[in-house]
């Protein structure tokens, strides 16, 4: 796999960073601070100003608390840039009149079971601000890094929690290099190899 050359005079224009960051607890809970950030290589002219190259368009942050369940205890988010200071920054102001911080919507989920489903339908849309609801799709998989090797067993089982001897490690069937049929699992989880049937053109339904 190879990317397309870059063409040698190209200039750049925006940058996009997403950065998420796991912290463990001396109580057992978990941190997770999740930031998304836009810059510009020159002037914006918004709607509400001026914005002058190098200064962030968007500074978003989502912050949860998490136990080893993934599930989350508490959260809430905080907008240092915006587009629209006064109203993209104000608690609440996803959805109406409720008093809060939107993304406190997000208590009682787990981060592993039907998280995105359930993001899109409390805070998709109008209901929520579209970039941060962005950045906690990518939460799940930040996690399971963070807890792999410490709270996962990478090698055979889920969540220390909830492991069990007849349950494979969380990582297979979810990615082509770690599909149960594929070397790596034949190699590396022998246990849980499952060679794909022969195929048979002449077969029929």
């Amino acid at each position: 796999m190879a990317l397309p050359p870059a063409a040698p005079d190209r200039q750049p224009r925006h940058q996009r960073r997403m950065e998420v960051q796991v912290f463990a607890r001396p109580d057992g809970l978990w941190e997770v601070d999740a930031l998304l950030a836009d810059t510009k290589s020159r002037d914006l002219q918004l709607p509400s100003g001026l914005r002058p190259a190098g200064t962030p368009v968007h500074e978003m942050w989502l912050r949860l608390v998490i136990d080893t369940r993934m599930d989350i205890l508490e959260a809430g988010s905080e907008s240092r840039w915006m587009p629209y200071a006064g109203i993209c920054d104000v608690h609440g102001q996803a959805g109406g009149t409720e008093p809060g911080d939107a993304y406190s919507r997000l208590v009682g989920l787990n981060l592993r079971q039907g998280f995105r489903q359930a993001l899109r339908e409390r805070l998709g849309g109008a209901q929520g601000c579209t970039h941060l609801t962005e950045l906690a799709q990518v939460l799940p998989t930040a996690v399971i890094q963070a807890f792999a090797g410490e709270v996962i067993d990478v090698t055979a089982g889920t969540p220390a929690t909830d492991a069990g001897p007849d349950q494979p490690p969380f990582q297979i069937d979810r990615c082509h290099a770690l599909k149960r049929s594929g070397e790596v699992v034949r190699l590396h989880y022998p246990r849980w190899f499952r060679p794909e049937p022969p195929h048979n053109p002449g077969a029929t339904a």
